[in-house]
């Protein structure tokens, strides 16, 4: 009788010690929260994968793929964000035919949760862009495009904000000068606005009144567009609030991250995604209350056949 209440106040305490762990874990997994953030950039309407003949990226890419990968993550990840950084228009027969409903009811259907303007959305002009914009069910934003009087007058957002896991995302869009890139009468009646000074003002809004944990630009303007026009690295070192770029229009692949010190002395994450669709990048942050957001992983996904 002895041996057998001694084993069970043996089992009992290993019952108690296993309730106090699962309590302590749970209550320290409450306070962190693990986001995923997939980013594309310069799709150019290649709805389908490249050729097999193809230089250099041979049968990679294609919207369907890009779709089953991001489901793919969903489903083994709680909290996952889609965006894009603009020139999703304009690079294959499918832009000349359908003008951009194609790609925005696809991406549509792929669940991406926002997306900003490259300079290859106005390759019809303010008119076609503005006709498109309803097959997207997600939001374009652009914090320096000045859109007041024409006819993208709110139906483009100067900022937006996404909460998920308790956590809230403030999201900007900086837009590349035009001038040079398109042709005027396409842009007629938008201003552009300086990307940095509209930019970090409006992430100093998202931080300050609506409480966001962290800002993202959706920029496309250019990794590194030299010494006269505004890109990336400058906007990431003459700014104080913006804590995430997520670049486009250069074309560039990176296969990690660069950092750059703001003015604040904090580290701003730059991330470009090549073009075409044949890669995909993905940020891991883990948000725990009362300390700094972490960046866990990045990584890039090949948009390929295994």
């Amino acid at each position: 009788m002895y041996y057998n209440r001694q084993f069970s106040n043996r089992i009992y305490s290993a019952i108690f010690l296993m309730l106090i762990f699962s309590v302590f874990y749970s209550c320290n997994n409450a306070n962190e929260t693990r986001i995923t953030i997939l980013h594309t950039n310069d799709l150019h309407s290649h709805i389908e994968p490249l050729p097999e003949n193809h230089g250099r990226f041979p049968g990679m890419g294609g919207f369907a793929r890009i779709s089953t990968i991001i489901n793919q993550i969903r489903e083994n990840t709680e909290h996952v964000l889609v965006f894009d950084s603009g020139d999703m228009f304009q690079g294959t027969p499918y832009f000349n035919f359908y003008e951009g409903s194609l790609e925005l009811r696809l991406m549509s259907k792929m669940g991406y949760d926002a997306a900003t303007l490259g300079n290859h959305e106005f390759d019809n002009g303010i008119e076609s862009l503005s006709n498109q914009l309803k097959y997207a069910n997600f939001p374009f934003i652009s914090t320096n495009y000045d859109v007041e009087g024409t006819l993208l007058d709110g139906k483009i957002k100067e900022y937006h904000i996404i909460e998920t896991g308790g956590i809230r995302i403030g999201i900007i869009g900086l837009g590349v000068d035009p001038d040079g890139l398109v042709a005027p009468h396409h842009v007629d009646g938008l201003k552009w606005l300086d990307p940095v000074v509209t930019g970090d003002k409006t992430a100093e809004l998202l931080k300050t009144q609506y409480h966001c944990d962290i800002i993202i630009a959706l920029s496309h303007l250019g990794f590194d567009m030299g010494e006269d026009r505004f890109d990336d690295l400058k906007v990431a070192a003459q700014s104080h609030h913006i804590d995430v770029i997520l670049g486009g229009h250069t074309h560039r692949f990176m296969e990690e991250p660069r950092f750059v010190t703001n003015l604040s002395g904090k580290e701003v994450i730059i991330w470009q995604s090549g073009q075409n669709g044949v890669q995909m990048g993905r940020l891991d942050f883990v948000f725990r209350r009362g300390k700094q957001t972490e960046l866990v992983n990045a990584s890039t996904i090949a948009i390929k056949l295994d």
